[in-house]
């Protein structure tokens, strides 16, 4: 799903008023009347007391629209105009005269802190206060108004968008946004519904389809994307009848230290679970009867050294290789790290020191092959990107980053965000389950096994951390947010896989497969 900008919705708005030959009034019925269809059948004639604050703008236009219909319908409506400021959009003024058209109790106008509205715990509020396009401080009395929202505990329901919030900003007072319960947005979900610093504005949301321009959406690029389900399935690969391991690829897993050989089996483990032909996992000697005893599909090689990775030699042909896991930073290491990367031309998904090492060396990131996938947690982040004021000057330094070094960059989070070429591609999948010792290391392997398969690496990057999230989606239900461990993902990455295949398409798809099969 794209992610459309503040200024993209304006400019649909525009296109979808002049191709449709309808009017901005026009379209503000339709959103009014859908936020009224998904009340309506969630509360089916419930006379429970809704309040709906609006402001003098077009979000406060939706709001009116919504009352309403409301009434209309019999609801139990209690309207109110934060009176803001002395500017009233056009198409507000429309919808405050139908308003009194069709009851008598006209909406009361709200000023002062004395005006406020008394609301009970068991009410609803509707926000439709401030939409996209606050661009200002909101007075003293507004923010207060705000507060007084959260003192009631009330059920909160924001139109669009929390008010107070801005598509494009970090606020700088957490007291001048509505904190929703849910937010109907139209058209798209923002970009600040996903991000550690501003999702916890609303806990919930759901885009409302308010018929702008099919032409418009289909075609206009955007920054970010919402990685779902039906944006992973066309990139998945079907097996046929005739496929043999040679198809799929040969991972070469480097890392390891004496006490980090932990991690070389996960990855390792994760690689050949998601299917890849072959795995290799290259770790120091200590790691060799670990690694054949836990894990004997994977064949092992070992550096000359018994704690560490002193020298990267090989003489297999691998299709891509995890570099960084459990490896450690240590001088001898550093220089094998830097010696193979002078030499090295096959794709690299590299993590953890193999990412500090990195940051050490600047000069290094000059040696990555193109679409090089790096995957560090947030504090390794820091060290490669260096500090950031805030979430969005996060995602502009990753930006820059991979522009400059032509790699692909994975923001790991709540919502991980994968990086590359000015393009956000932001996962749905996931839970806190995953903030778990050697989940990082799992889902190296498994972008490394899907490079190893013949996926793209953005394509791999993409998918695997859908899948990572998906798998610990499904291994929650058997083990709850605190038992989850890494190898749990791994168990269940099949389940994962098998839960794709439950869309009709591809289920066909499959299905004729396997007929083919017989």
């Amino acid at each position: 799903m794209k992610l459309f900008s503040k200024e993209q919705i304006y400019e649909g708005d525009k296109l979808t008023v002049e191709r449709q030959s309808i009017s901005s009034t026009d379209l503000m019925e339709r959103a009014g009347e859908q936020i009224f269809n998904w009340m309506h059948l969630r509360l089916q004639g419930a006379q429970v007391p809704i309040h709906i604050l609006c402001g003098i703008g077009n979000n406060g236009g939706d709001g009116l629209v919504l009352a309403r219909h409301l009434i209309l319908d019999g609801y139990n409506v209690k309207t109110y105009v934060v009176n803001c400021s002395d500017k009233r959009s056009k198409d507000f003024l429309i919808n405050y005269d139908r308003i009194k058209n069709v009851t008598k109790k006209w909406p009361t106008l709200l000023s002062c802190e004395d005006d406020f509205p008394e609301i009970n715990t068991e009410d609803i509020i509707v926000d439709a206060v401030f939409g996209i396009g606050l661009n200002r401080p909101i007075d003293a009395w507004v923010k207060a108004l705000f507060v007084h929202f959260r003192k009631t505990r009330a059920f909160t329901l924001s139109v669009d968008m929390p008010s107070g919030l801005s598509t494009d900003s970090i606020p700088k007072d957490e007291d001048a946004v509505v904190w929703a319960n849910f937010t109907l947005s139209f058209v798209t979900p923002k970009l600040v519904f996903f991000l550690p610093e501003t999702a916890k504005y609303t806990q919930q949301w759901e885009v409302l389809d308010i018929g702008f321009d099919p032409e418009y959406l289909y075609k206009t690029e955007t920054e970010a994307i919402l990685i779902g389900k039906h944006e992973v399935l066309p990139i998945y690969i079907p097996r046929t009848k005739f496929s043999h391991k040679g198809d799929f690829g040969h991972s070469l897993i480097i890392g390891g230290s004496y006490g980090k050989i932990g991690a070389v089996t996960l990855a390792s483990k994760a690689a050949l679970s998601i299917g890849a032909g072959l795995v290799t996992a290259y770790v120091p000697k200590c790691g060799y009867i670990p690694l054949q005893t836990a894990f004997p599909e994977a064949m092992v090689i070992t550096d000359a050294d018994e704690e560490i990775i002193t020298n990267i030699s090989y003489e297999i042909l691998p299709t891509v290789i995890g570099l960084g896991i459990g490896i450690g930073t240590n001088s001898k290491t550093v220089e094998a790290f830097e010696t193979f990367l002078k030499k090295n031309k096959i794709p690299l998904v590299i993590d953890a020191d193999g990412i500090n090492m990195l940051s050490k060396n600047n000069d290094l990131l000059k040696l990555l092959p193109e679409q090089t996938v790096l995957t560090p947690h947030p504090k390794e982040l820091e060290r490669l990107i260096g500090k950031w004021k805030n979430d969005f000057d996060k995602l502009e330094k990753a930006k820059q980053f991979s522009k400059k070094h032509h790699i692909i960059l994975v923001i790991k989070g709540a919502n991980t965000i994968t990086v590359f070429d000015n393009k956000l591609y932001i996962n749905t999948t996931g839970n806190p389950g995953l903030a778990t010792a050697g989940s990082g290391d799992v889902l190296t392997g498994i972008i490394t096994g899907l490079i190893s398969q013949g996926y793209k690496p953005l394509e791999a990057t993409i998918f695997g951390v859908y899948l990572h999230g998906k798998s610990g989606d499904i291994a929650l239900e058997d083990f709850g947010y605190h038992s989850l461990i890494a190898t749990h993902i791994i168990e269940y990455l099949g389940e994962a896989f098998k839960e794709l295949f439950k869309h009709p398409e591809l289920q066909q798809e499959q299905d004729d497969i396997v007929d083919n099969n017989k």
